[in-house]
């Protein structure tokens, strides 16, 4: 073995474990690290321990005017100031090789986004050298707790590995970036690949999990694109039994590759884009259950909306805030659905006009932004378009953070019922 060789087995040896259940914690205005922080307390209480990963992206931070160390800021003084003892994390969320290092000094968890480095052409030789690697992935494979033997021929995981090669040596060039910069440091690996057009079916996921085995990145969380659409800050669109099916397909290739390749023990699937995907969690639920398996799920946006709702709820000028948000958001929308148009699903004809949303009480806007579907007056359409309008309120600077800190009792009761009654206990709890 080489010096190089053994230097990068000394790195696939070094990563910090991660909880079995761990949720991504948006925190856009760092005011809400304590009000979630609660709520996995409350989780706690029930039995379930729940990380918390406080994950905000470079996006992000560009948009609001922050930088990656006042996510770690936020955390500690939350952790500090609750008592909280347990494991927690600070995720520099959706990093890529150009926007990696600011990072690095204040994150112990990476999520490696390659998706836009999916498809691009691999060489041929590169897909030769694979396939000969990897007999075992030709013909029929058979899983634990998949029913039926996977049937698999050489050109369809030529195909596969010549789609997915690309980015896998990508998410290879970061994490070494990562690990030769954090030196003795261990840190968590997560890798994306859900803001693609397509879905990666299980035996695509069994594929990208070999060729990461040999690129020697030990993560420990996967997203993949899952069938059906996880729009921002709403419910599942899509045919509930299939995800079902392949979310089972999904854990049991996992736990496969695992043992089949020496990827860390504690790797589990991450589901981005998580929050109020409220017709799924039972289905998830139960797949954990059956498999006994971990779950990494990001719910960053909704804390952000439970924020208007609270100050939407306090009336007088929180509600007056909440009315100029959407009317910016509403004038604005072209602009900041842009970047999300492949998470998110707006019929601008059922969005309110800003002149009736100004003539709404307080119920009538909560009513509208709150995700409660047995209510007949919420509106998907604007909760989406409140979303990715967080530019607007950022843009207001201390004008929005004041409101924050005058109303942090209600927001903050907002923020910490939303995450353990509509997300925790669904999913972890039941």
């Amino acid at each position: 073995m080489t010096r190089a060789d053994k230097k990068i087995n000394e790195m696939m040896n070094r990563f910090l474990p991660l909880g079995k259940f761990s949720f991504g914690l948006g925190d856009r205005f760092a005011h809400q690290a304590k009000a979630q922080l609660r709520a996995c307390m409350m989780a706690a209480q029930c039995g379930v321990e729940v990380v918390p990963v406080w994950n905000k992206s470079n996006r992000e931070h560009i948009i609001i005017g922050s930088e990656p160390g006042t996510v770690r800021a936020a955390a500690n003084a939350a952790t500090t100031e609750l008592g909280w003892k347990n494991e927690y994390h600070v995720d520099a969320d959706h990093i890529r090789l150009e926007t990696v290092d600011k990072f690095i000094p204040s994150s112990d968890f990476f999520t490696i986004d390659v998706a836009d480095s999916i498809g691009k052409p691999a060489e041929i030789k590169d897909v030769k050298k694979f396939v000969d690697r990897h007999p075992e992935l030709i013909g029929k494979i058979l899983i634990t707790k998949i029913d039926r033997p996977f049937e698999i021929a050489r050109d369809e995981v030529e195909r596969v590995i010549g789609k997915y090669h690309t980015a896998v040596r990508e998410a290879g060039k970061i994490y070494r970036h990562i690990a030769q910069a954090k030196g003795e440091v261990p840190f968590i690996t997560e890798v994306s690949m859900d803001e693609t057009d397509n879905p990666q079916k299980p035996l695509e996921l069994l594929v990208i999990l070999a060729a990461l085995a040999d690129e020697k990145v030990p993560l420990q969380t996967i997203a993949p694109k899952f069938t059906g659409r996880f729009n921002k800050g709403v419910d599942y669109a899509g045919d509930v039994k299939q995800f079902e099916m392949e979310f089972n397909d999904d854990i049991a290739v996992v736990n496969f590759a695992v043992r089949k390749y020496a990827l860390p023990p504690s790797l589990k699937l991450s589901v981005h884009s998580g929050s109020d995907k409220f017709s799924i969690y039972a289905p998830i639920r139960r797949a954990l259950k059956k498999f006994d398996a971990g779950l990494h799920i990001k719910t960053a946006g909704t804390t952000w909306l439970e924020e208007v709702i609270g100050l939407a709820e306090v009336g007088g000028d929180g509600l007056a805030l909440a009315k100029e948000i959407y009317a910016g958001a509403f004038e604005h929308a072209d602009e900041l659905c842009a970047p999300y148009a492949t998470v998110i699903d707006i019929d601008k004809s059922k969005l309110p006009s800003p002149t009736t949303v100004n003539g709404w009480s307080s119920e009538q806007f909560v009513s509208a932004l709150r995700h409660d579907p047995h209510c007949k007056d919420f509106n998907p359409n604007l909760r989406q378009l409140l979303h990715v309008g967080f530019k607007i309120a950022a843009k207001m600077g201390d004008r929005y953070l004041d409101a924050l800190n005058r109303y942090e009792v209600v927001i903050a009761k907002n923020v910490t019922e939303n995450l353990f009654e509509r997300h925790m206990k669904p999913l972890l709890i039941g």
